[in-house]
């Protein structure tokens, strides 16, 4: 048995749960692109046909008769495929990578998050798979979505290529309060997402990875979190994606002007300006400074190099060592 048909042994029961009970084959009827130029062209085909935004590569994908397949013309896809991209560092681990954050946030820390898992190519190359969740399962038709980006009037006509960059996480805190009538709840959520996305190095979390999904009853809360990765184990990126960092007038702690890098203060303090209830501030926070065994073992058990095991550990355990310091 080798690794690809080992993992799948081992991940039988949570296939099974991710793919409502249906026996569904997570290896895909293609060769990996990386080896095949037939792929490539129907990739290209497919991406057409897809408009979800970002630089990694989106394919749209359906389950049919027990296989994961792209879609045809004119086909509502339920599944995003996203293949190993080019041009970075550890490209082959990007997949893992982004699997295993998902579902530390999802496990550990109980963020809603965008249902996901690990799929194959013919070849054993792994690719990251994610349900929409602005598909209604029952009748194929799409819930209103809205990322932070259109909510904030930015796009690349009128603020050049870095117009998801240009603004401070404070500034998404006031859109949460103005386009949720329920912002309360809402609002302790996006603060948690936050701090998970510094304390696992998530340098791209910019304003088009934050969105508004509309409910069934026509209102609109945070959409699952989805993009979660620790980018840092890919590129040379920064603590956090957006310009002006966490707050509109660039405050910034005694520790965070000492160390260069964000402490307990700052995050209490953007806690404060977004409107988190200052009794609930100190418990959100404690669920990050807490030691998880599970944590770890995840990590170890990743598809992850072992060398990027280790980094993923040790930067992880670094940003935890920040958020204690005051």
């Amino acid at each position: 048995m080798n690794n690809t048909e080992q993992y799948i042994t081992d991940n039988l029961t949570f296939y099974r749960n991710f793919f409502d009970g249906k026996k569904i084959n997570p290896v895909l009827p293609y060769n990996s692109p990386s080896k095949s130029e037939q792929t490539i062209e129907m990739f290209i085909e497919n991406r057409k046909r897809i408009s979800i935004s970002g630089v990694q590569e989106k394919l749209s994908m359906v389950s049919d008769k027990g296989v994961l397949r792209l879609t045809n013309a004119d086909e509502q896809g339920t599944y995003i495929l996203k293949p190993i991209p080019r041009d970075l560092k550890n490209t082959g681990d990007v997949p893992a990578n982004e699997h295993l954050t998902m579902q530390i946030a999802r496990q550990i820390y109980r963020i809603n998050t965008a249902e996901n898992c690990l799929v194959f190519f013919r070849d054993g190359t792994p690719a990251y798979l994610t349900k929409r969740f602005d598909i209604n399962k029952n009748d194929k038709t799409k819930f209103g979505k809205e990322d932070f980006a259109s909510l904030a009037g930015k796009s690349h006509k009128n603020e050049g290529v870095n117009f998801k960059y240009n603004y401070s996480y404070e500034e998404i805190g006031l859109l949460i309060k103005q386009f949720i009538p329920a912002w309360r709840v809402e609002i302790e959520k996006y603060f948690v997402l936050v701090v998970f996305n510094y304390l696992f190095s998530n340098g791209d979390a910019h304003l088009k990875n934050f969105s508004l999904l509309q409910t069934l009853s026509g209102d609109y809360i945070l959409s699952p979190a989805y993009d979660l990765v620790n980018t840092r184990l890919h590129v040379d990126d920064t603590d956090f994606a957006l310009s002006k960092g966490l707050f509109v007038d660039n405050f910034k702690s005694e520790y965070f002007q000492k160390k260069n890098h964000a402490g307990r203060t700052d995050f209490i303090e953007f806690a404060r300006r977004i409107g988190v209830y200052e009794k609930r501030i100190e418990k959100l926070l404690l669920s990050f400074l807490q030691k998880y065994t599970k944590l770890e073992d995840m990590i170890q058990s990743s598809l992850l190099s072992e060398q990027n095991k280790r980094a993923y550990l040790l930067m992880y355990q670094t940003r935890l060592n920040y958020l204690k310091e005051n």
